[in-house]
């Protein structure tokens, strides 16, 4: 059977069928949609930005003079000529005469290589410009380029390698500058620029979005992570918000290529800043130092020794004479607190430390044996040229094995006290590891490792030792810091049933 429907009333039919089948599915059309959502917007337009913000955005090309031997003409120049007096039987034109080579002393020569690109962007109107130190690294000239094609040779001002960020100088003044935005604004999703000069290509603007905030990889400081395409020579431009400040530089991609491959990092402008403002001042950066090695603390270590969850700094080995030891921090502490600030991290506490001017009175929050306490430290200068110190040289004495309980077996391990000279030369009181089989050896304890305590006991002999031991529930993981070589940590034996 057929109906006849007039038009209008077919238009009816399909508006009161759309909105009953929107209803039912969620879905709107396209035109209803538009009128549901009157603030939708549409991409951003960066021409706007480029205008603003581009003048101040400067290219880097750095140059590096290379030794070379050999006076006018050089050494190929006489291997040519002896090629020729060879093959040919007569010299290279323009040579007098063929003949022995005479033996003329060749004088090192320098000679100057195009070493690099990069980006910048300008701080001050009389010539201050921010870079990324990597950029600037053995550079024997800085040479900076405006967007109005001059050209100025650059003096560095100072460079920090731990944070990656430069300053140079150049003779000017009027420049244009960029305005500095307020990072704790800053959201992930939000749309963000870059300009630089990628493969040297002078003045290219690219964008995307704030991928994370405070993406740990390692640094002195968390970077913001984005996808703006980012390549070499984009190293020290800006990373700029819709309101024209900027909120990073530029400095790292993720590539398995050496190109991008759609993750970039930026180290935030508020630490940028903190770096040139010392810089500018002094030439250098001057951080904080307690003198300790600092790992990571596993959610089993963690939970076998009571701390709860998984957070703080463990301390691997203390520096002897630094500010942590003088504070009377132990290899084995958990660092939970510094100051007023919670550790979360290893990351967190270096990065709180080397925030702190040297000479400043803090406290340390640590976790040990068991049980909190707080210690006073005055924090010490970081040297930034200091090297880890060397491994120390074992002792000839052989510690004495002492027979084993039945409790050490199930362990596998076979323990000795260590004699004198090793406790001297250590600075620790434990016991040190004979024999490591079984459970023992699948938590990762070898020979030679020197047991500091057991399931939060100190021990300092066999006998506390076996005696710890005894204390401890054999339906749980019993919880070991050693020490091996200059670093302290934790296992987890389980011993075989």
């Amino acid at each position: 059977m057929m109906f006849k429907v007039e038009g209008h009333k077919l238009r009816s039919y399909l508006f009161a069928f759309g909105v009953a089948f929107s209803a039912a599915t969620g879905f709107l059309p396209a035109s209803s949609a538009t009128a549901q959502t009157p603030q939708a917007r549409g991409l951003p337009d960066f021409a706007d930005l480029v205008e603003q913000v581009g003048p101040a955005v400067v290219g880097i090309r750095t140059v590096e003079k290379v030794s070379t031997r050999g006076g006018s003409g050089g050494e190929m120049d006489e291997e040519m000529q002896e090629f020729f007096r060879r093959f040919f039987g007569q010299p290279l034109p323009g040579n007098p005469r063929p003949g022995p080579r005479p033996n003329r002393p060749q004088q090192p020569q320098e000679e100057e290589r195009p070493r690099g690109v990069g980006s910048g962007f300008i701080l001050s109107a009389d010539g201050y410009v921010m870079t990324n130190a990597h950029v600037i690294e053995d550079a024997s000239e800085i040479l900076v380029t405006l967007t109005d094609k001059r050209e100025f040779k650059a003096k560095l001002i100072g460079a920090d390698k731990r944070s990656d960020v430069a300053v140079v100088k150049i003779e000017a003044t009027s420049l244009p500058v960029v305005k500095v935005g307020d990072i704790s604004k800053l959201r992930v999703g939000e749309w963000v620029m870059a300009i630089g000069s990628p493969f040297g290509l002078e003045n290219t603007v690219t964008a995307g979005i704030v991928s994370a905030k405070q993406r740990d990889t390692g640094d002195l400081v968390p970077l913001i992570q984005t996808d703006v395409a980012i390549n070499p020579g984009n190293s020290g431009g800006p990373l700029i918000n819709l309101r024209g400040e900027v909120v990073g530089i530029n400095s790292q991609i993720y590539s398995r290529s050496g190109g991008y491959m759609g993750i970039s990092f930026s180290i935030p402008i508020d630490e940028a800043i903190r770096v040139s403002d010392q810089l500018r001042a002094t030439g250098r950066v001057s951080r904080g130092l307690i003198g300790v090695t600092i790992g990571t603390v596993s959610k089993d270590v963690a939970e076998s020794i009571g701390l709860g969850k998984a957070r703080g700094a463990l301390v691997n080995s203390v520096v002897p004479g630094s500010a942590a030891d003088k504070a009377g921090v132990k290899e084995g502490d958990i660092i939970t607190k510094y100051g007023d600030k919670a550790i979360e991290t290893p990351s967190d506490l270096s990065r709180s430390v080397a925030s702190t001017k040297p000479g400043v009175k803090s406290t340390l929050t640590l976790f040990r044996n068991g049980a909190s306490r707080e210690l006073a430290i005055t924090v010490a200068e970081g040297d930034p040229e200091a090297k880890p110190a060397g491994k120390r040289q074992q002792d000839r004495e052989e510690p004495q094995a002492k027979p084993s309980s039945a409790a050490s077996k199930s362990l596998g391990l076979v323990v000795g006290d260590l004699t004198d000279a090793q406790k001297k030369e250590l600075k620790v009181r434990g016991v040190r590891i004979e024999a490591a089989t079984d459970a023992a050896a699948k938590a990762g304890l070898r020979e030679g490792d020197v047991i500091l305590s057991v399931g939060n006991i100190e021990v300092s002999s066999v006998k506390e030792f076996e005696s710890a031991i005894s204390k401890a529930d054999k339906n749980k993981p019993l919880s070991v810091l050693f020490r091996r070589g200059e670093w302290a940590q934790y296992a987890l034996i389980r011993p075989t049933r």
